[in-house]
């Protein structure tokens, strides 16, 4: 499939995930990404874990699939006029650099924009652009716990937890690219670019809005529920007699196939489960007689009679339970990459019907340096020839 992204050229400085996701969104979508990094080492990601091909770990290659490498010094004169020569030619830059940064290098969104007024450019910081902590660098797990995003995770009496997925760090690519591909729309009117900048912390805020304008608005604060739902009884993990399964009855008529199936059909006319609210009120009461029943079957079992009878439900996968099932397989998103002997998660959506897929291998450090006319640097990690 010919990119939709196609003549599009993007200029990537970024270290570990939010902005390398942002270039790998872009390359997927079939965008030149060159991605410029540190010559000694390259981008830390390529140390994030063992050795998994040509000496650089997993992660390097999930966030800088289809890229291009150039490794550049930018503390030196020459390098910063290599960038600003490959800035001239692209249409977006990105960057996560450490806040104070590209001001110190003459590279923050203000300076590049005078120079190449078509320029979009985009910066992710942790904290955002403005405030006191603006200078502040940060991780996921930091900016999961600050934001309190942690707070609401787990259930009743649980530490605080952290969620699996970076979902700040990627969920900050994923609002660039938003962005970028907005003020491309906008070029195509002004002839103009313009300033994106996205953070984890407002990313992190964007995602736990549901609990925390139920703050700001009602005062009250959320409660914590392992795998349930504030607003609908039931609508959560249940144990059966050989793993879990989720349930969500998220209106009274799903109720009311949920009491035929499990043979209570008196659940529907008493008073205190006959509505969500009222179960909302009495879900105590509820779970005590509803755990016991589905602990009496097997999962399979249960979810041959709740499909049938329209109730939906849903087992609680390990991972390689998930990727061995049919519809999944079906979907092909775990895809292999051209030229390698792996497969890598593809972009999330189709288009005309096709999936973006990734259209290579994570570049070796520095190896595009002569296809960009940047001298080969004479000294590279020897992690990665």
């Amino acid at each position: 499939m010919a990119g939709v992204l196609d003549g599009v050229r993007v200029l990537e400085l970024g270290q570990v995930l939010a902005a390398p996701f942002a270039g790998a969104i872009l390359a997927d979508l079939g965008a030149e990404v060159v991605k410029i990094e540190r010559i000694e080492g390259g981008d830390d990601a390529r140390r994030m874990g063992p050795a998994f091909r040509n000496g650089d770990a997993l992660n390097f290659q999930v966030f800088n699939r289809g890229k291009q490498s150039v490794a550049l010094d930018l503390k030196s004169e020459a390098g910063r006029a290599h960038l600003d020569r490959l800035a001239a030619q692209a249409d977006i830059f990105i960057h996560n650099l450490r806040p104070g940064v590209p001001k110190a290098l003459g590279i923050d969104g203000e300076t590049l924009c005078a120079r190449h007024p078509r320029l979009i450019y985009g910066e992710i910081s942790a904290f955002g652009p403005i405030g006191p902590m603006a200078m502040r660098p940060g991780y996921e797990p930091l900016l999961q716990a600050f934001s309190g995003l942690s707070s609401t995770n787990g259930g009743e009496g649980d530490p605080p937890m952290r969620s699996g997925a970076s979902v700040c760090d990627q969920g900050s690519g994923m609002w660039l690219v938003i962005g970028a591909l907005a003020l491309l729309h906008r070029r195509e009117r002004t002839g103009r670019g313009g300033l994106l900048t996205a953070s984890l912390l407002e990313t992190a805020l964007a995602w736990n809005a549901q609990k925390s304008d139920a703050y700001a608005n009602e005062g009250s604060l959320p409660e914590r529920h392992r795998s349930g739902h504030p607003g609908f009884v039931p609508y959560e993990a249940f144990d059966t007699a050989d793993g879990p399964l989720l349930i969500c009855c998220g209106n009274d008529r799903l109720f009311a196939k949920l009491a035929q199936v499990l043979g209570q059909p008196g659940w529907i006319g008493e008073e205190r489960f006959a509505t969500n609210r009222a179960r909302l009120a009495h879900k105590a009461a509820l779970f005590e007689q509803l755990a016991p029943l589905l602990r009496a079957r097997t999962r399979a079992e249960w979810i041959e009679r709740f499909e049938a009878a329209g109730v939906p439900c849903a087992p609680v996968h390990s991972v390689p339970e998930a990727l061995a099932h049919p519809q999944v397989q079906a979907l092909g998103i775990l895809a292999p990459v051209p030229g390698t002997d792996f497969a890598l998660t593809a972009m999330p959506l189709r288009i005309d019907g096709e999936r973006p897929l990734a259209r290579g291998i994570a570049p070796r450090l520095g190896e595009h340096n002569t296809r960009h006319e940047v001298p080969q640097p004479t000294t590279l990690s020897p992690e990665t020839p």
